[in-house]
């Protein structure tokens, strides 16, 4: 008797229990990602349900500084939250798209945008599920939100001669927020590091007194 045919119901049953394992495996963990991201839209929606501006209206020190550098055309504002940053590109012209998790953010930053007449287009999004189209922005920004595997996807989503620009916190900032998720924190100079493939234009780290952070602007290669 062949041997293969005589096994082959076995294999079969085990090959089954082995499907349904991991689309049970799989049905789960995408369980568990979507309850982790209903979780962080509540608790950034519960944040940014008042009236007040949360992290202010007016753009970072760093975009503004800096935006007569950056490419007019389409500029993605990641984590765009109350829109203080892609707002203000819009109000210097530039095709604004911002996404975020939180809708509550994204309407305020409407509003804001309504208050300059500038025009931007929002997106409520899960980051951590967020395809980035490549070759398609001409700047992207980034500010106060650090998930790592996002560097190499911001990199490949610019056009030639398209610049990143990102500012977060480091790991000095723990000496005035104790409780800070270390995760959340660059270590000095790793910031100059992520973004592969690009030309590092300008970099700071600085240190307030109250806050610590890395800034950056780079440019990918025409």
């Amino acid at each position: 008797m062949n041997r293969r045919a005589s096994s082959s119901p076995y294999l079969f049953f085990l090959q089954v229990i082995a499907i349904a394992s991991l689309l049970l495996g799989s049905s789960l963990f995408a369980s568990s990602l979507a309850w982790a991201a209903d979780k962080d839209k509540s608790r950034w929606d519960k944040k940014y349900a008042t009236e007040k501006y949360v992290f202010g209206r007016e753009a970072i020190p760093f975009v503004q500084n800096h935006v007569d550098l950056l490419p007019k055309g389409h500029a993605l504002d990641i984590a765009m939250g109350e829109g203080r940053n892609g707002v203000f590109l819009a109000t210097k012209g530039f095709q604004v798209t911002g996404v975020d998790i939180s809708s509550e953010g994204l309407k305020k930053a409407e509003a804001l945008a309504a208050e300059h007449s500038a025009t931007i287009t929002t997106m409520v999004v899960d980051l951590e599920a967020y395809a980035i189209p490549p070759n398609t922005y001409d700047v992207i920004i980034c500010t106060y939100y650090l998930q790592r595997d996002l560097f190499p996807k911001i990199a490949a989503a610019l056009k030639p001669g398209g610049m990143a620009l990102i500012e977060t916190y480091t790991t000095d900032h723990s000496q005035y927020r104790p409780g800070f998720n270390k995760a959340w924190l660059l270590k000095p100079n790793q910031l100059l590091t992520m973004l592969p493939g690009l030309r590092v234009l300008r970099y700071q780290e600085v240190d307030t007194g109250q806050a610590a952070f890395a800034s950056i602007l780079a440019q990918k290669p025409h």
